[in-house]
C-alpha cells in the first residue's frame, strides 16, 4: 500500500517538475548591455578645467569640462560688429527706396511736361515763321511796286511832267519799301532761328524724358541692392549665431545621465573637434543580451515574462523579452563561417535575444554593463 502511495507521489512530483522545467528557457550565456556614450569636443582649443573624475555620476546637461573660451569670445565680438554694420547698411539702403521712387516719379512727370511745352513752342515758332514769310512776301511786293513807281517818276520828273513834291513822295515810298522788306527779311530769319532753338529744346526735353523713364529701373536696382543688403544681414546673423554656438561649445556638458569612464582628457591638453574626451555609461537604459541556442527559440516571442538572476547581487529582476535578433552571432561576427567547405560540421547556433528590465528595476544603478546574468524566459 505504501509502495503504491509512494509511487503516486513520485509520479505527481515528477509531473510537476517536468512541467516546471518545460515552462521556461534559460541560458548562462548572457550579460548586461548598455549604451557607452562617447563625449567629444565640438570645438578645438586648450582644456582649461576638468570638472569630473572617472566613475563619477553626472546628470544630462552637467558641465564636465571647460575649453578656453577667450578666442571664441573674440570671434563673437567680431561677428557682432559685422552684423551691426550689415544692419546699418541695410537700413540705409531701405531708406533710399522711397526717396528714389518719389524723385524719379516727379522727374518723369516734369520731363513729360517739358516735352509737351517744347513741342508747343516749336509749333508756335513754326507758325511765327510762316507769318514772317508772309509778311516778307508782302513787303517785297510793296518794295517792287515802290521801286517801279520811283523809276517812272524819275522819267516824269526829268520831263517836268510832275512836281518835285510828287517825286519826293515816290522816293520816300521806295526807301520805305526797301526798309520794310529788309525788316521783314530779318524777322523771317529771326523766326527761323526760333524754330531751330525750339527744335533743340524739344530734343533736350526728349533726352530728359528718356533719362527720366529709367527711374523705375533705378528704383529696381536700388531695391535689389537693398535686398542684397538684407541678405548680407542674414549672412552676418548666421555667422554671429555660429560664433555664439562655438562659444557655448567651449563648455562641454554631459549628454545623458550616467557614470564617467575612460576619461582621457587632461587640463592643458589641446583638443581637436571630434576628439573623444571621455565616455558616459547610461545606466537608465541597460538591457540583457542573452545568446540562446536555436533549439530554445521554438516557443519564444516578444512580450514574454523574464526573470533575470544577476550573479553579482544574487537577486532576481523582472523583465520582458523585447526582440530576437535577425541573425546568429556567428553570421554577424568579424569572420563569419563558410559552410560551403568540404569539412562542414553541424554546430548548434546561438541567436542573440534582447531582454529589457521592467520600469523601476534598475533605479538603484547597481547593475553595470558586462555583468553576467542568467535569464529565464517563461514560455508557458
Amino acid at each position: 500500500m505504501f509502495v503504491i502511495i509512494g509511487a503516486v507521489v513520485l509520479l505527481v512530483a515528477g509531473f510537476f517538475l517536468w512541467r516546471y522545467f518545460n515552462s521556461y528557457e534559460s541560458t548562462d550565456d548572457a550579460q548586461i548591455d548598455g549604451h557607452l556614450n562617447p563625449l567629444s569636443a565640438r570645438v578645438g582649443g586648450h582644456i582649461e578645467k576638468l570638472l569630473v573624475e572617472d566613475n563619477q555620476y553626472v546628470q544630462a546637461g552637467q558641465p564636465v569640462a571647460q575649453i578656453d573660451p577667450r578666442d571664441f569670445q573674440v570671434l563673437v565680438d567680431r561677428a557682432k560688429a559685422d552684423y551691426d554694420n550689415a544692419v546699418a547698411a541695410a537700413q540705409a539702403a531701405g531708406v533710399n527706396i522711397p526717396i528714389t521712387s518719389a524723385s524719379t516719379s516727379s522727374q518723369l512727370v516734369s520731363a513729360n511736361a517739358e516735352v509737351q511745352a517744347a513741342q508747343a513752342s516749336l509749333v508756335a515758332a513754326r507758325q511765327q515763321f510762316d507769318g514772317a514769310n508772309a509778311q516778307l512776301a508782302q513787303a517785297e511786293a510793296n518794295n517792287v511796286k515802290a521801286q517801279n513807281d520811283l523809276a517812272r517818276y524819275k522819267q516824269l520828273i526829268s520831263k517836268q511832267e510832275i512836281s518835285q513834291q510828287q517825286y519826293d513822295h515816290a522816293y520816300a515810298e521806295a526807301q520805305a519799301g526797301t526798309a520794310a522788306a529788309d525788316a521783314a527779311r530779318a524777322a523771317a530769319a529771326a523766326a527761323q532761328q526760333q524754330i531751330r532753338a525750339a527744335e533743340s529744346r524739344v530734343v533736350q526735353a526728349q533726352a530728359d524724358q528718356r533719362s527720366a523713364r529709367t527711374g523705375p529701373a533705378q528704383v529696381k536696382a536700388i531695391r535689389a541692392r537693398a535686398q542684397a543688403a538684407e541678405a548680407a544681414v542674414e549672412e552676418k546673423k548666421a555667422a554671429l549665431d555660429q560664433a555664439q554656438l562655438n562659444l557655448q561649445y567651449t563648455k562641454v556638458v554631459a549628454p545623458v545621465n550616467g557614470f564617467v569612464t575612460s576619461r582621457t582628457a587632461e587640463v592643458g591638453q589641446n583638443v581637436q573637434p571630434g576628439q573623444e574626451l571621455m565616455r558616459i555609461i547610461n545606466l537608465d537604459g541597460i538591457w540583457v543580451t542573452a545568446n540562446f541556442k536555436e533549439t530554445q527559440l521554438r516557443d519564444m516571442k516578444g512580450g514574454q515574462l523574464v526573470t533575470i538572476h544577476v550573479d553579482m547581487t544574487g537577486k532576481d529582476y523582472k523583465g520582458h523579452l523585447q526582440s530576437i535578433a535577425g541573425a546568429s552571432g556567428a553570421v554577424t561576427s568579424l569572420l563569419p563561417p563558410e559552410n560551403a567547405t568540404g569539412n562542414f560540421v553541424k554546430v548548434v547556433q546561438r541567436i542573440p535575444v534582447k531582454i529589457t528590465f521592467d520600469p523601476g528595476e534598475t533605479r538603484e544603478h547597481v547593475l553595470r554593463p558586462g555583468m553576467s546574468v542568467v535569464p529565464k524566459v517563461w514560455i508557458r
